[in-house]
């Protein structure tokens, strides 16, 4: 069950997606110019769901085992940020970055340097945009890959405590005319989603006030 204090509103659901598509569009930007072609990418759907729920969401979704980039962020709001893929389509993502030019075992020994790189741009995106247009700071560590099953990568193993929740993004990518999907979850404890929640109301709020 969501409390009532971090359930997203209408108008706060819209105002958080327009704001990452504003980041995914420039870490798109940033992937074509490293990758010298056309790359798409999109959020289609929002969600505040508990980490057990993610976990079950992902796990429907993806028979395979997972990748992931972590990335812990702190400010006004904390928590830790996943870009997630199915390990198929990691492995097609490092053959698309580094443009079909190597053989399976190179394109298996690429892999971390390429997620890593590719997780540090999206996510750096993501949040910057975030902090920027609700006119805050996040600090943000360096980009590790983690492997495993939805219930490793949100917590909900049997020896630990999942009580925060996640802002589950499911992104729509396209690299080479190729399409990888993957997710993008921040997990936040309440605190940080009621903050989180306040200052999209103020962008509204502000939003609001220079188009009327």
């Amino acid at each position: 069950m969501i409390p009532d204090s971090v359930a997203l509103g209408e108008l706060e659901r819209d105002a958080l997606t327009e704001i990452v598509n504003i980041g995914v569009s420039r870490a798109a930007s940033s992937l074509r110019k490293m990758i010298g072609d056309h790359v798409t990418l999109s959020v289609p759907s929002i969600d505040v769901v508990s980490q057990s729920r993610a976990a079950r969401l992902i796990s429907e979704r993806e028979a395979a085992d997972l990748v992931a980039v972590r990335q812990d962020f702190s400010g006004p709001f904390s928590g830790r940020a996943l870009l997630i893929f199915p390990e198929a389509n990691s492995l097609e993502l490092v053959r698309a970055v580094t443009g079909d030019s190597l053989t399976a075992q190179e394109v298996v020994e690429m892999e971390h340097e390429a997620l890593t790189e590719t997780g540090n741009i999206i996510l750096n995106s993501c949040l910057a945009t975030m902090a920027n247009m609700l006119k805050r700071s996040l600090t943000m560590t360096i980009p590790e890959v983690l492997r495993g099953n939805g219930a490793t990568l949100f917590g909900v193993g049997a020896n630990e405590t999942a009580d925060g929740l996640v802002l589950f993004l499911y992104i729509d990518f396209a690299v080479r005319k190729r399409d990888i999907r993957g997710y993008i979850a921040m997990i936040m404890d309440i605190p940080s989603l009621e903050v989180l929640k306040e200052l999209l109301d103020e962008f509204i709020a502000r939003v609001v006030g220079t188009d009327g």
